[in-house]
C-alpha cells in the first residue's frame, strides 16, 4: 500500500556576519574560553546587526532553501516558522517571510516550542502535508536569541547565538516501505510544563509588557536531557523497527557538546554520526538543527537515501524527534 510522505527537496541557512568568540565575551563578563569549552564545547556564535531582525533571518535562509531545492516561491503552500523570538508579538513572523518571498497563497504562522521548535514545526508540516491540507511547505527556524539575553549573566550569556535555517517538504507518493521510503517516517513529540521555570523568559505581553530575559537552571536542564531525547529517539526506533546502526547521521539539537555526547552514548550511536556545529554556532533554538543540516548537507556528509536522526529539547520543557530518509 503507498503512503504519502513529506520529502525533503532542498535545505538552506543563514547566520549572521557577526561573529562574537569566547575571548569577545571575556571583556564582557567574568569567564574565559576555556571555562566555555570546557562546560559547553561552544568557540564562537554569531549575532545579529542592529536593525537586523528575526524575519531578515528567515528569509535569507528560506531563499538559501528554495534555491538549493530547485522550487520556486509562489508553489510553497505552506510555512511554518519556529521562532521564540518573533519580529512583532503580533502578526506572526512567517507572513513577514510569505510577504517577503512574494507569496500570496496559502498558509503562513509561526510556532512556538523554543529549542524543540523545529522539530515540533517539522511534525506539524508532515500532518499538512500527509492529510492533503497542503503540497509543498517551507519549514523554517529563526531566532535572535542576542535580543533576550542578559548579557550580565555569565551563566546564559555565553550560550546563545542567532541564526536560521529552512527545508523545502514535499508531499510524494510512496511505496509504503519503511525501509526504503524518502521523506519523513516518524516524528515523536512531547511536553511537560512542570518544568517551565528551569528555562525560561522573565517577561512577556501579558504578564510584565515587556520581552524579558532568558533564566534557566543550568543543572536541571542537563539532568532532563538526556533522559527525555533518548526516550523520543527510542520511540522512533521502536516504531520504525530500525537501530542506531541503521542511522547514517544523528542530527541533534546544538545545545551543549556534553549533552548530545551523552545522549549518542547511551543510544549505541557513534560519535563520527553525529553532526556538530555547536562549537560554531551556540546554541541557536529553533535554527540549530537546519543549521547543522545544512553544514552536513554542503561537505556532502548527508546524501540522498541517508537515514537521519533530528532531535531537540527546549523550554516548557518540549521535546521530540523526526526520523526522515534524505
Amino acid at each position: 500500500m503507498s503512503l504519502t510522505r513529506s520529502v525533503v527537496l532542498g535545505c538552506g541557512s543563514y547566520l549572521p556576519e557577526k561573529v562574537l568568540t569566547n575571548d569577545d565575551l571575556a571583556k564582557i563578563v567574568d569567564t574565559s574560553d576555556d571555562w566555555i569549552v570546557q562546560r559547553t564545547g561552544i568557540k564562537e556564535r554569531h549575532v545579529a546587526a542592529e536593525g537586523e531582525v528575526t524575519s531578515d533571518l528567515a528569509v535569507a535562509a528560506a531563499k538559501a532553501a528554495l534555491a538549493n531545492a530547485n522550487v520556486a516561491a509562489d508553489t510553497i503552500d505552506l510555512i511554518v516558522l519556529a521562532t521564540s523570538t518573533p519580529d512583532n508579538t503580533f502578526p506572526a513572523t512567517a507572513v513577514t517571510v510569505q510577504k517577503e518571498l512574494g507569496i500570496t497563497t496559502g498558509v503562513a504562522f509561526d510556532l512556538q516550542a523554543v529549542c524543540s521548535g523545529f522539530v515540533f514545526a517539522m511534525t506539524t508540516a508532515d500532518a499538512y502535508l500527509r492529510t492533503g491540507l497542503a503540497k509543498r511547505a517551507l519549514v523554517i527556524g529563526a531566532e535572535t536569541f542576542s535580543r533576550i539575553l542578559d548579557w550580565n549573566d555569565r551563566a546564559t550569556c555565553v550560550l546563545f547565538g542567532d541564526g536560521a535555517g529552512a527545508v523545502v517538504l514535499e508531499a510524494q507518493e510512496m511505496p509504503g516501505d519503511i525501509h526504503s521510503d524518502r521523506g519523513v517516517l516518524t516524528s515523536h513529540l512531547r511536553s511537560d510544563g512542570r518544568h517551565k521555570e528551569k528555562l525560561y523568559v522573565d517577561g512577556g505581553p501579558s504578564s510584565t509588557q515587556t520581552t524579558g530575559h532568558l533564566r534557566m537552571e543550568g543543572r536541571e536542564v542537563f539532568k532532563h536531557a538526556v533522559g527525555m531525547v533518548t526516550d523520543v529517539i527510542r520511540a522512533a526506533f521502536e516504531e520504525t523497527g530500525t537501530t542506531a546502526d541503521d542511522l547514517d547521521w544523528f542530527v541533534p539539537h546544538q545545545a551543549n557538546r556534553r549533552i548530545i555526547d551523552a545522549s549518542a552514548k547511551k543510544l549505541g550511536i557513534a560519535p563520527e554520526k553525529c553532526v556538530i556545529t555547536v562549537d560554531r554556532h551556540g546554541n541557536t533554538s529553533a535554527a540549530s538543527i537546519p543549521l547543522a543540516l545544512d553544514a552536513a548537507l554542503k561537505d556532502g556528509r548527508i546524501k540522498a537515501g541517508d537515514l537521519v536522526m533530528l532531535e531537540a529539547m527546549g523550554g516548557g520543557f518540549t521535546w521530540g524527534a523526526v526520523l526522515v530518509r534524505w
